[in-house]
């Protein structure tokens, strides 16, 4: 057996159809959507791009979820500082402005992190 990289992050957000039409005003797509058990709502994978997919799940009925949440999600591009622009145009709201890093000493790159309409963290994660 071999893990071969991320099949896909589950984001658990308060109103779906906020969280796709964000997505897709960063370029995403969705590429499958299925019934959430029984509860009349909907999952949607959508590809945010090089087989990168992002599954966007409502919040269940209830008490707040408890379940543990990744830190954040960092989305690969390839200029860093234009996908900031885009994310905050989308609605996103500011948590890091693009800055040049070098990871390590061999991993010259640009990072930036937004707030999505859920208040998930987003990084736009560019290799120089």
């Amino acid at each position: 057996m071999q893990i071969n990289g991320f099949h896909h992050i589950g984001l658990i957000v308060k109103d779906s159809q906020k969280s796709l039409d964000f997505y897709k005003k960063l370029g995403g797509k969705v590429i499958l959507s299925f019934p959430m058990g029984n509860t009349g709502k909907t999952i949607n994978l959508m590809d945010v791009g090089n087989n990168a997919v992002l599954e966007i799940m409502p919040r269940g009925e209830g008490a707040e979820e408890t379940n543990a949440h990744w830190v954040h999600i960092a989305l690969r591009t390839d200029d860093a500082r234009a996908a900031y622009d885009l994310a905050i145009k989308a609605g996103a709201t500011k948590r890091t402005e693009p800055k040049d890093v070098d990871l390590g000493g061999n991993l010259p790159s640009v990072i930036a992190f937004v707030c999505g309409p859920d208040k998930e963290v987003i990084e736009f994660f560019q290799v120089k």
